[in-house]
């Protein structure tokens, strides 16, 4: 006897799932609101991915880092140096 032969046919549909752009604005008053920024590139409509540190288009993969918060430069100031010339411009004399 042979090998039992399966045959391949025809898949069943699978929906995919939404985009749900509806959550991604707020209503306020008689206007909606966007509440994530869009892409540059691709325009209005196509929201931006926001992570830790980055913003993400997945439709061009365009791309935005956030600055990291830098501390808060210190001056710190020279102690005055003791030149071995006199005011005149002649060496010092020991």
């Amino acid at each position: 006897m042979g090998k039992k032969i399966v045959k391949k046919g025809k898949k069943p549909h699978k929906n995919k799932p939404t985009s749900k752009k509806y959550s991604k604005y707020k209503i306020e008053g008689d206007k909606a609101v966007k509440t994530q920024p869009c892409c540059p590139r691709c325009g209005p409509g196509v929201f931006l991915m926001v992570a830790q540190g980055r913003k993400y288009c997945g439709k061009c993969h365009y791309s935005e880092f956030d600055s990291k918060k830098e501390a808060p430069e210190v001056k710190v100031e020279a102690a005055p140096v003791e030149s071995s010339k006199d005011d005149s411009g002649e060496p010092k004399k020991e």
